[in-house]
Parts: structure tokens; C-alpha cells; sequence
């Protein structure tokens, strides 16, 4: 569960913080309100295991995991799911990269607190079975366990009827996972409360697409445009949009470990999920009234720029929407910041130096999208 973030306004600069538009029938900003009224009815339990293995050691509200304490030793959790981009498998005909999507939905955000993943077990509602479509959706599971380094321990198939429903003909289904993890000997769970100070540096994950957000807005965009069979047409020569919005997402929490193992202190991480750059960077600054000016951030992919002409998406709400081609930001030291690119670079990923921290509250965007602009973002965190 996370925090709410306030929308809001910077009196002394005329780009404003707006609410994301809700004709997609998704509200972020009341979806993160009602996040923080289930959190605070989940906070009241936590004087249940006070003093006991399993107590709460959160320093903040809306961190990305939950992190409990087991005598000497730090254990994290975290659940989620891969929400409507099921539709777009079931539009395509293809299961079998869903799985990276769910496993990066929750071992990224084990990560982003410094814990490293070690299980999941995932539960599967259906309106009627299809065995092909369970292995397909499983035999990706065991992919994208087996790169993230981690084991699935269980799961649940629940056939829930005409409560579950979704395009086609096909099983349809809603896929979500819990995954837990701890945190490696000699380490702190890292939380962005203490450890970070204005002139660090933020260095950019590159994304590979939309990962598993925003696809309510894509759907309305692309129908809109197209029609019922909008999945079909053609963004590039050789790939439908179908195709391209599948993409499945990268899993950092690999390269991320790989830091922790060199010992690169990192200060924060932030998974860029719902919400994009402005919540996911702001909940971990907002704790020291901190900014952050990220000049340098990675250009969007031009199926991401595309729909924001076809949407008329402006900017400043594109990178409230979607990642916009930045999927992890970590915060280190200047000191730091080139052996950490080293690191991520020779595990595969695309990293580069973006921006850096302010002292003065509020994140800017030096946005690349369809409509560039400097954007602000005064009172930016769920």
C-alpha cells in the first residue's frame, strides 16, 4: 500500500501540478487517497506484533515495500498486480511474457527499499480455465524467476465465474503476486528519510515500455483513434500497437544487487511506476523537504511520444501517466555516481547520470515528450 500524493499549484510559476484525466474511468488522484485510508487502517494493527519478530520497522509512510524485523534480521514485503495489461495479451493471443511484468511489478519494489527479493507466490482469479493459457502464464513466470534469482513458493487458481471478465473469447483473469525478501547482512533498509542530501546524484534505469501502468488511458486513446480492433493497426512497419504495448517489462532489481554487492552505497531508489517521475521520486524526498532537477532524463520511446499526439497528452500529465522511458531512478553520491554507472552498465542495463537533488522541495522535469517544457511539480509524493 502507498501513500496519496497532493495535487497542486506553484503560485510563483505558471505550470501547474494538474489531476490526471480520468475519461479513461481511472482517478489516480482518488485511487491514491483511497490508498492511504486502507494504510492507515493497516498502521492500527501494527501494536499487534510491537516488540515481537514480525514488528514494523518503518521509518515513513508510502515506502515500497513494508519492512518488518525478525530479532537481528530485516524481512520486506509487498504485493501487486499487472492490472489491465492482461487485455492486451488477450487482444494479442500471447501469454508468455506477463510474467516479467508481475515478477518486476514486486521485486522492483522490494529493491527500491534495499531488500533483496528471494520469493513469490502469485494468486490467479479466473472466469473459466484454459490449461494452454495457465502453462504459457506460468512457463513465463519460471522465466522471469529465474532472471530476477528468485523462487516462486506457492500460488492460488481461483474460478470466480462472470466476476471476472475481459476482451474476447479466452479465459480471462486478474494476476497478482505478494513477494518477500530481506535484507543483506551489514545493511540497512534503505528509505530516503535520512541518508539523502542535496548535490546527490539520480541515475536513470532505462525502460523498455509502459511496464505495467497506465494501459486504461492507452485503451481509451487507441480506441478512440482506431476502434474495437485498434490492437491491430500498425505503429511501425513491422510491429501492431498490440505488439508494441506488450512489451514485457525489465526487472532491475538483478543489476540493482549487484551495487549492494560492491558495496556502492546507494541513498534512494525510486520505481517508477503509477504516478511516473513526479509521485515515486517525490515520496522519498518529501521526508527532508528535499527536491530534485532532472535535466537529463532518458527520451521517451516514440510509441509513448506518438500516443501523446494521438491523446493530445500534454507533458505534464504524460509524465504523471507513464515511466516515459525512465523505470528506476537511484540517488547516490557525486562520489558514487560513476562506479554505480559502471555497475549497471556491465549488468546489461541502460543507465545514465539525469539530474540531481535540491535542497528546495518540489521535483523538475526537463521533459523530451511531444509537448517539451520545463516541468514542476511543487508538491510532488503519494
Amino acid at each position: 500500500m502507498t501513500q496519496m500524493k497532493s495535487k497542486s499549484t506553484d503560485p510563483g510559476n505558471n505550470q501547474t501540478h494538474s489531476p490526471i484525466p480520468n475519461s479513461s474511468g481511472i482517478d489516480l488522484d482518488s485511487g491514491h487517497s483511497c490508498s492511504k485510508t486502507a494504510f492507515a487502517w493497516a498502521k492500527k494493527t501494527f501494536s499487534n506484533r510491537a516488540g515481537l519478530f514480525g514488528s514494523s520497522a518503518l521509518e515513513i509512510d508510502g515506502a515500497f515495500c513494508n519492512i518488518m524485523k525478525y530479532g537481528d534480521s530485516y524481512i520486506g514485503m509487498t504485493s501487486d498486480g499487472i492490472g489491465t495489461k492482461v487485455e492486451i495479451a488477450e487482444r494479442v493471443g500471447d501469454y508468455s511474457t506477463l510474467g516479467y511484468d508481475l515478477t518486476a511489478m514486486v521485486t522492483d519494489d522490494l529493491i527500491a527499499n534495499g531488500v533483496e527479493p528471494a520469493n513469490l507466490t502469485n494468486i490467479l482469479d479466473v472466469d473459466s480455465l484454459d490449461h494452454s493459457i495457465v502453462e504459457e502464464l506460468m512457463k513465463g513466470l519460471y522465466e522471469a524467476a529465474n532472471f530476477a534469482g528468485i523462487s516462486v513458493t506457492g500460488g492460488e487458481i481461483a474460478e470466480l465465474g462472470s466476476r471476472i471478465g475481459g476482451w474476447g473469447k479466452c479465459m480471462h483473469f486478474n494476476w497478482c503476486a505478494t513477494a518477500i525478501g530481506f535484507v543483506p547482512p551489514g545493511r540497512k533498509p534503505i528509505t530516503g528519510a535520512t541518508a539523502i542530501s542535496p548535490g546527490d546524484h539520480i541515475i536513470a534505469l532505462k525502460s523498455r515500455g509502459f511496464r505495467s501502468n497506465g494501459f486504461s488511458m492507452i485503451r481509451k486513446i487507441l480506441s478512440g483513434k482506431f476502434g474495437e480492433d485498434w490492437h491491430l493497426n500498425n505503429f511501425a512497419e513491422s510491429k501492431s500497437w498490440g505488439r508494441v504495448l506488450l512489451t514485457p517489462s525489465l526487472i532491475y532489481s538483478p543489476g540493482i544487487l549487484k551495487l549492494f554487492g560492491k558495496r556502492i552505497d546507494v541513498n534512494g531508489i525510486a520505481h517508477i511506476t503509477g504516478g511516473g517521475i513526479p509521485d515515486n521520486l517525490g515520496r522519498i524526498l518529501k521526508y527532508k523537504g528535499l527536491g530534485a532537477y532532472l535535466d537529463n532524463v532518458f527520451e521517451p520511446h516514440d510509441f509513448m511520444i506518438e500516443l501523446q499526439r494521438l491523446g493530445k497528452i500534454e507533458d505534464e500529465q504524460a509524465y504523471r501517466l507513464w515511466n516515459m522511458g525512465n523505470g528506476m531512478l537511484l540517488i547516490v553520491s557525486p562520489q558514487s555516481a560513476s562506479k554505480a554507472l559502471e555497475a549497471l552498465i556491465e549488468s546489461g542495463y541502460t543507465a545514465r547520470v539525469c539530474g540531481s537533488i535540491l535542497s528546495e522541495p518540489g521535483v523538475k522535469i526537463r521533459s523530451c515528450g511531444a509537448f517539451p517544457r520545463e516541468l514542476f511539480y511543487a508538491k510532488s509524493g503519494k
